[in-house]
């Protein structure tokens, strides 16, 4: 007789739902779920502490993995073409990583955390299975994504921070 599974700890969103609600309207992801729909989204999420000052990601590497941010403030570095550093910071309530994750291109920017930050990643196989099994899911996320993305391009500041 085999051992009995060990029981899957229910993934705690509470602070993420906290930073949405709180965070400034021009770079907050604004997805509006039901709490069953955000149970469901916990399953395919995975958490990720961040120490002040650990990089999240480089430039320029392969990676399309997404991170909701609940607490914490990331800097988002790029050099242009004379060698200048560009700025943008990214706070709780919001996302880092969208770019690649939609683009399937390299990292366009390198991330960091200014302090402590608690993330949430979502990894392309994940939201594949996301897709399959919650399309609605998943188009609502897109979607969502999609306005952070859009709000950012009409900033020039903020460009930089689609990552």
């Amino acid at each position: 007789m085999f051992p009995p599974l060990p029981a899957v700890a229910k993934t705690d969103l509470q602070g993420l739902l906290a930073a949405l609600a709180h965070a400034p309207p021009e770079d907050r992801l604004e997805l509006n779920l039901s709490a069953l729909q955000w149970d469901t989204l916990a399953a395919y999420l995975q958490p990720l502490a961040l120490a002040s000052g650990e990089v999240l990601f480089h430039k320029d590497v392969l990676d399309r993995t997404l991170f909701l941010v609940e607490s914490g403030t990331l800097s988002v570095h790029l050099e242009d073409d004379k060698g200048r550093l560009r700025l943008a910071m990214v706070g709780a309530g919001s996302v880092v990583g969208e770019g690649a994750f939609f683009s399937h291109q390299p990292r366009s920017a390198t991330v960091q955390a200014n302090n402590a930050c608690q993330l949430w990643a979502l990894n392309p196989l994940r939201f594949a299975e996301l897709a399959n099994r919650q399309p609605a899911l998943a188009l609502a996320l897109s979607l969502a994504l999609g306005s952070v993305m859009a709000r950012r391009m009409r900033q020039r500041r903020r460009r930089v921070a689609s990552t």
